[in-house]
């Protein structure tokens, strides 16, 4: 059985889930550069479309990502920035609140390869207060799977942050709809890199 490409398995699956293009565009082709995984403290992962509860997401996960080409990760002065997003408020079906911003952080640093090679550890470190606080996924009730996608952006230099007046620093849930992860990436000169998501389903309505 021929081996398969783990970066070739992530645009697949974003492609079979839709991902490609309601969130990240079919053009250009989006060609990953690393893996990402985000780790909850209760112990579970993202893992390219598996299935979470709200429990299993409320805090704040940590940052895992593997770059697997030069030059990204590959100096020391390469920052990035995490989003994550839910297209799919309040429901599948009616997109109407969609897509929603639920966490944008800039300063994002790789792990150093000598902390790779000496723990295995492969959590990412923040260097910029979070421009937009996670939020966790609460679908509301009857409203079915939720796609919860995460972006990571190199930055266009390592002092990158979100600048004080921009959109994604109001935090109310109305200044959080309707918000596009590739317009934000155009317009600050972001390039994606990574990408994965999970589902959480809206609990059954009583």
């Amino acid at each position: 059985m021929p081996l398969v490409d783990p970066l070739s398995a992530v645009t697949a699956a974003l492609q079979k889930a839709k991902v490609i293009p309601d969130i990240i565009p079919a053009d250009p082709p989006f060609a990953p550069e690393a893996l990402l995984s985000l780790r909850w403290p209760t112990g579970v992962e993202a893992q390219l479309g598996n299935t979470l509860t709200k429990d299993d997401t409320t805090d704040t996960p940590t940052v895992q990502f593997t770059p697997m080409q030069a030059p990204v990760g590959a100096a020391d002065d390469v920052s990035y920035t995490l989003v994550m997003v839910d297209p799919d408020a309040p429901s599948r079906e009616d997109r109407k609140w969609g897509p929603f911003r639920h966490w944008v952080v800039s300063g994002v640093k790789a792990p150093a390869i000598s902390a790779l090679a000496a723990t295995g550890n492969m959590s990412a470190s923040f260097t910029h207060a979070e421009a937009c606080p996670y939020m966790p996924p609460t679908p509301p009730p009857g409203s079915g799977p939720h796609r919860y996608i995460v972006l990571l952006y190199q930055d266009p230099h390592s002092n990158f942050n979100v600048p004080l007046d921009a959109q994604e620093r109001k935090t109310e849930t109305e200044d959080r709809m309707h918000w596009k992860a590739a317009d934000f990436a155009k317009t600050h000169n972001l390039k994606l890199v990574a990408a994965n998501f999970f589902y959480v389903h809206g609990p059954a309505q009583e």
